[in-house]
């Protein structure tokens, strides 16, 4: 079940910022190294702030891994062609337009997104300026103006007194980095069931599916003059953009393939700011995990509101929060949980379904080829009686053509379940990694069509799979053809539909 971003009092929702979707594609492609030297060879090229330099009483560390990305509407490196043909004229306010948690799951199975509207009611920390040097005491404010007046550092305290959530690590991107991201995939096709057209942004797009460059896609998520002008389209329009473009990340290889995702990585991180702990080791760790990311594995939420015109003096209009619903919110992401099962739990309170967490655990997870025709061979590398065969027995009964009783594996090595596979078969390998949580995957050029799981540890769960729509199941073949080697939460799956 999922369950839509929380509206306010007059039925519209929290704005979402202009660089939603390089935001998160940030996360899937930039951290998606392979190989030690690869990696190392991008780190140099990310830009360097230190946010947490003398960060007292901070929140415990949770579960999972939780990044601020900070939108600036800086446009340095775009020339004045590029200005005007977009209409990006005036001078940048260097101040945020956008503030979001990712939060990605401790198996790094799920990405959960939260909004945090820019013109959120809150309180700023006693706090240096970082023009003036001069020492203010905590003030009332709106939380982007933390950016001006205390840069990264100041943001970053802000954001974890209003959450309670430890922030592990730094992203800022701003319009370059969106369009360079929108570039380097080769553009993200949209659908729009109507036209649009916008003077001010100068977008102007024909009804269907078009797909857009990196200039035309940052008209398409800051067109604010459509419809009746207020947020929420433009908010719809953000999500939707940012489920496409992990779509065409995942769905194009670029996470599988090591000359792809070089080039890729290295055009975004090159125009990004990053923390310093956001090194080599945790893009590969990241990058090991990341390569089943697809856009069901994603999930939005803005903050609950109260009040979309919360009026405070010297302050004028601002949002505030409810605070209930968002403690409830936050805790849940401290404690990894999936904010749509969140939602499964408040509806069952409700008494408005009667599904329970065994229900909950047999949902299937949307995938782009379907099981049967995937050929498996479970090994046993854990010394445990029983688990492989519980495992292969598993993904024999969600339609995986499994070769039948577990060999055995040395019990050393890995402490997680593995999937060796021939990057030929890509596709087919986030199928089956889908159906293990938590599972590895690890290439072997060569192997063939059939894939080898060595479980490991002392438990493996199987989940259920199935392709997003019966056409898109109809329309795959018993088994994916090998490709030519080459040189409220809102379930991202459900974003990235045109229907």
């Amino acid at each position: 079940m999922a369950m839509r971003a929380e509206a306010d009092k007059n039925g519209r929702r929290p704005r979402w910022g202009v660089r939603l979707a390089t935001a998160l594609s940030v996360l899937v492609l930039g951290a998606s190294g392979v190989g030690h030297i690869m990696v190392s060879g991008l780190n140099a090229d990310v830009n360097r702030v230190d946010p947490f330099q003398g960060l007292t009483d901070r929140p415990e560390d949770s579960g999972g891994v939780n990044f601020l990305v900070v939108g600036t509407d800086r446009r340095d490196e775009l020339s004045e062609e590029q200005r005007q043909k977009y209409r990006l004229g005036g001078a940048a306010c260097d101040c945020t337009d956008t503030l979001m948690l990712v939060h990605l799951s401790a198996g790094h199975d799920r990405a959960s997104v939260v909004s945090l509207p820019r013109d959120s009611y809150t309180k700023l920390p006693a706090h240096t300026d970082s023009g003036s040097g001069k020492h203010h005491p905590a003030v009332a404010a709106k939380l982007n103006s933390a950016y001006a007046h205390g840069g990264a550092h100041l943001t970053v305290r802000t954001v974890e007194a209003m959450t309670r959530l430890h922030i592990d690590h730094y992203l800022e991107v701003d319009f370059t980095s969106f369009m360079r991201t929108v570039d380097v995939l080769g553009g993200v096709p949209v659908c729009t069931q109507k036209s649009l057209h916008d003077d001010y942004s100068g977008l102007d797009l024909p009804a269907g599916t078009t797909k857009l460059d990196g200039g035309r896609a940052l008209q398409y998520v800051r067109a604010r003059h459509l419809g009746d002008g207020s947020d929420l389209g433009r908010m719809e329009r953000q999500q939707h953009f940012l489920a496409a473009v992990i779509e065409k990340a995942t769905d194009s290889g670029v996470l599988m393939n090591p000359v792809k995702l070089k080039k890729v990585a290295s055009t975004v991180l090159d125009s990004v700011r990053a923390d310093d702990g956001l090194g080599s080791a945790e893009m590969l760790e990241l990058g090991r995990a990341l390569r089943r990311f697809d856009s069901g594995s994603s999930e939005f939420v803005s903050v609950p509101v109260q009040d979309t015109d919360y009026r405070v003096p010297k302050l004028g209009s601002t949002v505030k929060w409810d605070r209930r619903k968002a403690r409830k919110l936050f805790a849940a992401l401290r404690d990894d949980k999936p904010l749509t099962e969140q939602k499964t739990r408040d509806t069952e309170r409700a008494g408005g379904s009667d599904s329970g967490p065994g229900e909950r655990r047999k949902q299937a997870a949307v995938v782009a080829i379907p099981p049967a025709g995937i050929q498996v061979q479970v090994d046993d590398g854990s010394g445990r009686a029983g688990l492989a065969r519980g495992v292969e027995r598993g993904l024999h009964a969600t339609g995986f053509d499994t070769a039948g009783d577990p060999g055995r594996a040395d019990p050393g090595g890995a402490s997680r379940t593995t999937i060796a596979y021939d990057p030929r078969w890509d596709r087919s390998a986030r199928t089956l990694a889908k159906a293990l949580p938590g599972a590895d995957l690890v290439e072997e050029p060569g192997r063939g069509p059939v894939m080898r799981v060595t479980v490991r540890g002392e438990h493996q769960d199987v989940r259920k799979v199935r392709v997003d729509s019966p056409s898109a199941g109809a329309s795959s073949q018993p088994s994916e053809k090998p490709k030519e080697p080459e040189g409220g939460a809102v379930k991202g799956d459900e974003q990235a539909s045109c229907a």
